[in-house]
This record gives C-alpha cells, sequence and structure tokens, in this order.
C-alpha cells in the first residue's frame, strides 16, 4: 500500500491585543495610508502570553478538528524563529503542555519559510512510515524584537500561532511537488544581530529585527514567484488547475506579484494580512484555518503554500487537500484577555530602544 500524508486537523490562537496603524502613528514617523500602501497591514495582534501558550491552543484545536486523543500524536515539530529558549527547545514546552506524552518534539527555524519548510519534513516522515500523526505548529512572538523607533520594521509583524495534524492514508494526499531554498550570502539584509552563540556572552536583551526592505522585498517576488511555479510543474498541474494559494502574508505587494505570475484571480488568493501583520511561520497555517472556516477550501482542493524569510530563504509546495473539511471536534477555549493596555505590553521595547512621546 502506497502511503500518503494528509491534513486532517487545522487550528489557529492569536493574541486579543490589537496594534493598530493608528496606534502606531503615535510612537513612530509614519501614517495609516503609508503602511497600508506599501504593506496591506492595518493591524497586528501583541501577545501577552508565551509563544507556548498560543502554540498549545492552536494545537488543541487541530488535534480536535482532526478527532484524534494527543496521546496518538508520535511527532511534534515547532516552526518558530523566536524561541522562548534555546536550551530547550520551545517544543518541548509545548509537548509537556499539551500532554503528549508519546511523541518527540523538536524546533525547525528556516524563518518565514519555516511552516512550508516544516511541512514539506513532516509529510516525508509520514509517508516514510516514520511517524503516523504528526503536529505541525507554526508560532511566532515577533513583538519582543521590536524596535518601535524603526518604522522600516515595527509595522510589519505580528504574534500569533497556527497548527495542522498530519496522518498517514491510503488516499492520494500532501506533497505534490515542493522546492526549498536558501542564499546563506544574504542572510544579513534580514536578521537578529547578536542573539546567538557566535562570541561567549554575545546574546544581547536588546536584539530585534534588522531588514534591508527593498533588497528583501525584490528577492522575495522573484523567489516565492519562481518556487510556485516550479511546484506547480513538479505537481504536473495546470495553472487552471489552482484551487487556492495560501501565500507568507509577509506584504500584500509580493503576495499579489506571486498570484500575477501564476495567474490566479483574487477569488483564488488568500489574504489576511491587514489583520494580522507578518506573523512569519505562523501566517500560513493561521491562513488555512481561516482559508477553511470561510469555506474556500473544497475537499481534494490543489493548494499551493509559498513563502520567504530570513535566511534568505523560501519554500513552496503544491498540496492535494484530503477529503474533509469539517472539523470533527471543536475547542472553544480562548487566549485570556491581558489586563495591560498595548502600551504597557510593549513597554520592556520602549525601555530598551526608547520611543516618540505619544501624541
Amino acid at each position: 500500500m502506497t502511503r500518503y500524508a494528509e491534513i486532517t486537523g487545522w487550528g489557529k490562537a492569536l493574541p486579543p491585543t490589537v496594534l493598530s496603524n493608528a496606534d502606531l502613528e503615535l510612537i513612530v514617523e509614519t501614517n495609516d495610508d503609508w503602511i497600508t500602501t506599501r504593506s496591506g497591514i492595518k493591524e497586528r495582534r501583541i501577545s501577552h502570553v508565551p509563544a507556548s501558550d498560543m502554540a498549545e491552543l492552536a494545537a488543541r484545536r487541530a488535534v480536535a478538528a482532526a478527532g484524534v486523543d494527543i496521546e496518538a500524536v508520535d511527532m511534534i515539530v515547532n516552526a518558530t524563529c523566536t524561541p522562548e529558549s534555546i536550551i530547550p527547545a520551545s517544543a518541548s514546552y509545548i509537548q509537556a503542555k499539551l500532554g503528549a506524552v508519546n511523541a518527540g518534539a523538536m524546533d525547525l527555524n528556516a524563518n518565514c519559510s519555516g511552516f512550508v519548510y516544516g511541512y514539506v519534513t513532516v509529510d516525508s516522515l509520514v509517508r516514510s512510515g516514520a511517524a503516523d500523526t504528526v503536529l505541525l505548529v507554526g508560532v511566532e512572538r515577533l513583538s519582543r524584537l521590536m524596535d518601535y523607533t524603526d518604522r522600516t520594521t515595527c509595522i510589519l509583524f505580528g504574534d500569533g500561532a497556527g497548527a495542522v495534524v498530519i496522518q498517514s492514508t491510503d488516499r492520494e494526499a500532501g506533497v505534490c511537488g515542493s522546492e526549498m531554498g536558501v542564499d546563506g550570502t544574504m542572510a544579513d539584509i534580514l536578521c537578529a544581530p547578536n542573539d546567538g552563540t557566535i562570541e561567549p556572552g554575545s546574546a544581547d536583551p536588546r536584539t530585534r529585527i534588522v531588514m534591508n526592505g527593498s533588497d528583501v522585498f525584490r528577492r522575495a517576488v522573484t523567489a516565492m514567484a519562481d518556487a510556485s511555479e516550479s511546484v506547480v510543474r513538479q505537481a504536473g498541474w495546470g495553472l487552471d488547475d489552482i484551487d487556492l494559494l495560501l501565500p507568507h502574508q509577509a506584504n500584500q505587494r509580493i503576495i499579489d506579484a506571486t498570484a500575477r505570475r501564476l495567474k490566479l484571480a483574487p477569488s483564488k488568493v488568500f489574504l489576511n494580512i491587514h489583520a494580522y501583520g507578518n506573523t512569519s511561520s505562523a501566517s500560513i497555517p493561521i491562513a488555512l484555518t481561516e482559508a477553511i472556516e470561510a469555506g474556500r477550501v473544497p475537499s481534494r482542493a490543489n493548494l499551493v503554500f509559498s513563502a520567504f524569510g530570513g535566511g534568505l530563504t523560501w519554500a513552496a509546495a503544491a498540496v492535494r487537500f484530503g477529503e474533509r473539511v469539517e472539523p470533527l471536534g471543536v475547542i472553544e477555549d480562548e487566549l485570556p484577555k491581558s489586563d495591560r493596555t498595548v502600551w504597557e505590553l510593549l513597554q520592556p521595547n520602549f525601555d530598551y530602544f526608547g520611543r516618540l512621546e505619544l501624541a
């Protein structure tokens, strides 16, 4: 029997606190029109809970949607570039909070491409027989790395989590074509310097994301479009066979350029960047969950995942979705409401980097 790997569960978790474009106008030289025109973003979420709490809720929702017991999960792969710690991997915290006593757990860091890297990896694990039921999480708490005096980065990023359950099946499903790439010679144009072990004692609590925006934009447009076209050809699909493009939600202009290369109408492209900004490895599983909930993923759909991020990494996958698009179970729990304002949540960032006085 040929083994395939089917997405059987999906879920998301988004913190309730919103940082809007109007809020950013109060602390940095920018405005709503400038942000919206250049990125498509209107607001982003700021988390008051650890990343593993967001991951736990998204994972519980995915496991419920799949209709499996948490004890049935044999592996947890946590795609993130904002781990709670280097030792241990954040996947350890997620495993403990879930009570997934039979699961191995590991982090995977390919930055904004992390979920697609993780998905292609997990698909291979399941097809090979190394695992039967895998939980793949994408979670980020990027607000902790933001310098809110730098308008080139602070307008873009937000916090959130998404998750999928992937299980073995004898029905054709899963990755039909994939590409994963990197240009490490350009790694410094999107990075968080001084956060690691390059020098003894070099980890800096003031580590922040820095980016050469124009260079990243140009490379992202080319890489996402090329990789998307490549995986569609590998799958043996025509462009008309694509039911939905689920791109990494980094910048609406990058998404629009990728859609044009694939000759896709707006109805075949999923966008939620206006609501959450760039949540890095969490953006595609959040988008997939919302697309399913909105009825935009039909049974046996042909999907394209496409992403670009720091490293500089890129990845794409042509994906055959499974038969079922309705959850078998639903988790009604929500993240707790914060007792702090958005400004109070961001106070540690202001303490490190400063801010303009509120207007």
